[in-house]
């Protein structure tokens, strides 16, 4: 984990948020899957990667109860610091995503990751991410997957990708969660180049 957080702290300490390449100053299309979601806003909802998210305050503005995860500690740090008085219904974790979450984690019912299953490569990796959604979302819970799609580019921060099909997203989560809608999504970053993702909402059985 520490190459991985050196890596992370380094992205956040040189680069403002506006910098970064995944950067969203609006956050509507990640909102608008979330609206599909019945109940949402009084939910508990689970960010494996809430970096410095404007998500964040959206949600914290619904009243929604909020579990915020990050390998970056500088990112939780700047994160913390904008959020304030606010972070009362915020718990905060500091982890790689793809190692097992601490015994007794909370149990969320909204799962939603924006661009953290894509940076990892190994099937361990890989396998160690979906056994922590499997651990966290409760049944009737929800999980929101937006990744590079299979058009996406191939590296990102640095970093080498694995790019995403809904197919591949089903098959890795396994048949207790059932397909609710997918799109393709072209985000436009802010350099200015388009970044096809893949968007897919699924619901625990």
């Amino acid at each position: 984990m520490a190459d991985q957080a050196e890596h992370w702290n380094r992205i956040f300490t040189g680069k403002a948020d506006k910098e970064l390449g995944w950067y969203e100053g609006d956050v509507r299309q990640t909102l608008a899957c979330i609206d599909r979601i019945p109940c949402e806003r009084s939910q508990t909802v689970f960010l494996p990667g809430a970096g410095t998210s404007l998500l964040v305050d959206e949600l914290l503005a619904r009243g929604t109860r909020l579990v915020l995860n990050d390998i970056s500690s500088e990112a939780l740090a700047r994160l913390q610091e904008r959020i304030g008085a606010r972070g009362d219904r915020i718990e905060w974790l500091q982890q790689d995503i793809s190692q097992p979450l601490p015994i007794g984690a909370t149990r969320a019912d909204i799962w939603i990751d924006r661009a953290v299953l894509h940076f990892l490569l190994t099937e361990q990796e890989i396998d160690g991410y979906f056994g922590n959604v499997r651990t966290v979302v409760k049944r009737g819970g929800h999980v929101l997957l937006a990744e590079f799609s299979e058009t996406g580019a191939l590296r990102c921060a640095g970093l080498d990708v694995h790019r995403y099909s809904v197919d591949e997203m089903r098959a890795r989560l396994g048949r207790g969660f059932e397909l609710l809608w997918a799109e393709d999504y072209v985000f436009i970053n802010p350099a200015g180049a388009p970044r096809p993702y893949v968007y897919a909402l699924f619901q625990r059985n």
